[in-house]
């Protein structure tokens, strides 16, 4: 009994550390969401907050990467970012992003992009019907659980509004974010199919293992 423990110990250990390929996954899904930033925003609600196509692109990595490699793509985004390169929306950098009103929502994506993540390893491990519709319904419970919570408290606490009228101020942002988690869904199913070991085989294998 314990050398069947010390056995599967150290080969999970082994399957959880990270190679080449999944560092590899990680830069290329950060550069794809500081690519996305750089396409003009839409200033909506009372603090001109811009609609961009970083949400899209956060919950595209939770749902391509799985959570943690999803959490580390779009933590190095912000960490770029706040570094100085030029790669939030509007071409801004830095720490003073933080002092915005669109600080809320840039601390949340990297949080959204690991619970989308993790909803979608316990989606494609426990079911097969319905999947699409599933994540959907994953990225959605990210996004106003975390994106759109978190947002609010940046806008009231940068800018200095109330909860009712921060509420207001983030509610314009609802639309484009159904449609952008319809598309990174409609993304991601088409890449589970498509390249099924960057995720779909590796959720089943550690399942499998852990029975």
């Amino acid at each position: 009994m314990t050398q069947t423990h010390s056995t599967k110990g150290p080969g999970a250990a082994a399957r959880r550390r990270w190679n080449a390929t999944d560092l590899g996954l990680v830069a290329v899904f950060a550069a794809l969401v500081a690519t996305s930033a750089i396409v003009p925003g839409i200033p909506v609600g009372a603090l001109g907050v811009p609609i961009t196509l970083v949400t899209l692109t956060v919950m595209l990595s939770g749902l391509v990467l799985g959570a943690g490699r999803g959490f580390a793509a779009v933590g190095l985004y912000v960490l770029l970012g706040l570094a100085g390169l030029p790669i939030f929306s509007g071409g801004r950098s830095g720490l003073g992003i933080l002092a915005t009103p669109s600080a809320g929502y840039i601390i949340a994506f990297p949080l959204a992009a690991a619970a989308t993540g993790y909803l979608t390893s316990l989606i494609i491990r426990k079911t097969v019907r319905f999947r699409a519709a599933l994540l959907f319904a994953a990225t959605m419970a990210s996004s106003v659980l975390i994106i759109h919570a978190l947002g609010i408290v940046g806008m009231m606490v940068n800018g200095k509004l109330d909860l009712p009228k921060a509420f207001l101020a983030d509610l314009p942002f609802y639309p484009g974010d159904i449609l952008k988690n319809v598309l990174a869904v409609v993304i991601a199913v088409a890449l589970h199919k498509a390249f099924p070991d960057v995720l779909v085989r590796r959720i089943k294998r550690a399942g499998s293992t852990s029975s």
